[in-house]
C-alpha cells in the first residue's frame, strides 16, 4: 500500500491560529509592544520647550492719579451780624445776584434806637456837667489868683473840670458806638457775587452774644470754581503744580471737564490709617454747568508718552533667565535685557524702562519691534516660586 503524506500548515497559518485561540494575551502583548515602541519613540526625541509670552506694541502712554473731591467757588463769603434782635425784613433769596454794599436783610432797630437816644441824652448831660465844672474852675481860679479862696479849693474845681471832660469823651464814645450798632442793623453785601445759602427767615431771631450768627454766603464768582481733592501719600510725590486735569460730575455723565492743579497743600490728614494731602483744582466755569457742592471724579494727567513700544508689566516680572531657558548665558540679567521669541529661537534685546503705568510699561530699546513676543515664562512650569522671589527682589528698575 502506497504511503500518503498529508501536507503540513504553514507557519503563518499556524501562528495565526496559535493567535485565535490566545487572542486576549495575544492582543494585551501587542499593545505593550505598540506602545513601547511609541513610547521608546517619542523619548528619544529631544523635547522642544514651549514657552509662554506676552506681546510688544506701539501705542500711547498715560501715567494718571484719580481722586475726588468736592466743587466749591473760589471765594465765598459768609455774611453775618454783629448785634442781635429779631428780623424785620429779608430783601434777597437763594441764586440772588447782589452788588458790593447791597442792603440784604434789616434787622428791628427799636432797641437799638433806644440805646442811640439814652447815649445822646447821658452825652448832653455831660456836656452841661462840663460847661458847669469849666466855669466853676475859672471863677475859682480868678479868686485865687486874687487872693480870696485856699489853694485847695481851686485845686479841687480844677480836677472836678477835667474829670467832666474825661465824661464827656466817654458819654461820646458810648454815643458813637451806639450808632455804629445802629448802623449794624442793615446788613449789606460786601462783595459783588451770588447768594449761594440763606440760612435765617423773616422774624426770626438773631443772637450775637457769643459768635457771629451765620446769615448768608455769598459766592464772589461762579465762573471760577475749584476742586479740593484727597490724593494719598503714595501719590502725592508725583502731583506738581500746573498739571492738567480731566474731570466727570454726575450730573453731565458724557462730558468731561478740563482743569489745572492750583496747589499742593503740605498739611497732611490721617483718615482710616491712610495719610492724605489736599490738591487744589482750578476750574473754569464760564458757562456755569458746574454748581457747588457737586462731587467731582478727578484724573491728573502726570506724564504721558505717544507712539512709544509698550508691554505688560508681566513682562519684567523674569528674574532669572535660567529658571525658563535651560541654555540662557550667564552674562545675561533680566535687569537689562528681555528674551524675545524670534522663528522659534530666543533672542536677547538690551532695553531700559521709560514710562510705567499700572498695567503697561514703555520699552526703550532700538532692536526692539512691534509684534514681538518677550517670554515670560515655560507651559507646564509652576509660577509660584519665580512669583516669590519676584516679591522678594522687588520691583526691576524703572
Amino acid at each position: 500500500m502506497k504511503e500518503v503524506k498529508v501536507a503540513r500548515p504553514s507557519f503563518l497559518r499556524r501562528f495565526f491560529g496559535w493567535f485565535w485561540r490566545h487572542k486576549v494575551w495575544s492582543s494585551l502583548i501587542l499593545l505593550c509592544l505598540i506602545g513601547g515602541g511609541a513610547w521608546w519613540f517619542f523619548s528619544s526625541r529631544p523635547e522642544k520647550p514651549e514657552y509662554v509670552t506676552v506681546k510688544v506694541s506701539r501705542g500711547d502712554l498715560r501715567q494718571i492719579v484719580t481722586a475726588t473731591g468736592e466743587i466749591n467757588p473760589v471765594n465765598t463769603i459768609s455774611v453775618g451780624s454783629q448785634v442781635s434782635g429779631t428780623i424785620a425784613d429779608i430783601f434777597v433769596d437763594y441764586n440772588s445776584h447782589v452788588t458790593k454794599g447791597q442792603k440784604l436783610l434789616e434787622i428791628e432797630p427799636s432797641v437799638l434806637q433806644a440805646s442811640v437816644d439814652e447815649a445822646k441824652a447821658s452825652l448832653e448831660s455831660a456836656q452841661s456837667q462840663l460847661n458847669l465844672a469849666k466855669n466853676d474852675y475859672e471863677r475859682s481860679k480868678t479868686l485865687y489868683d486874687e487872693g480870696f479862696i485856699a489853694r485847695a479849693e481851686m485845686e479841687q474845681s480844677q480836677t472836678n473840670y477835667e474829670q467832666a471832660v474825661q465824661s464827656v469823651k466817654r458819654m461820646q464814645s458810648q454815643y458813637d458806638r451806639a450808632v455804629t450798632n445802629l448802623g449794624y442793623a442793615t446788613i449789606t453785601s460786601p462783595v459783588d457775587g451770588t447768594v449761594i445759602s440763606r440760612k435765617v427767615d423773616k422774624g426770626q431771631t438773631v443772637a450775637a452774644s457769643f459768635q457771629t450768627p451765620d446769615l448768608f454766603e455769598i459766592a464772589e464768582d461762579l465762573t471760577k470754581m475749584q476742586i479740593e481733592t484727597a490724593v494719598s501719600e503714595a501719590d502725592i510725590g508725583v502731583i506738581k503744580e500746573g498739571q492738567q486735569v480731566n474731570f466727570t460730575v454726575d450730573a453731565y455723565p458724557r462730558k468731561t471737564f478740563n482743569g489745572v492743579v492750583k496747589q499742593v497743600r503740605l498739611s497732611p490728614t490721617t483718615t482710616s490709617n491712610v495719610v492724605v494731602y489736599t490738591v487744589v483744582i482750578d476750574v473754569d466755569n464760564t458757562d456755569l454747568h458746574l454748581m457747588p457742592g457737586m462731587t467731582a471724579f478727578v484724573t491728573i494727567l502726570v506724564s504721558e508718552q505717544r507712539d512709544v513700544l509698550k508691554s505688560q508689566n508681566a513682562a519684567f516680572l523674569v528674574r532669572n533667565f535660567k529658571n525658563i531657558i535651560s541654555d540662557a548665558p550667564e552674562d545675561i540679567k533680566p535687569e537689562h535685557y528681555i528674551a524675545v521669541l524670534r522663528d522659534g529661537k530666543v533672542v536677547y534685546v538690551k532695553y531700559t524702562k521709560g514710562l510705567s503705568t499700572a498695567t503697561e510699561t514703555e520699552i526703550i530699546s532700538k532692536d526692539l519691534q512691534p509684534d514681538d513676543q518677550i517670554i515670560v515664562g515655560r507651559v507646564g512650569q509652576s509660577t509660584s516660586s519665580a512669583a516669590t522671589q519676584a516679591r522678594r527682589r522687588g520691583p526691576g528698575p524703572m
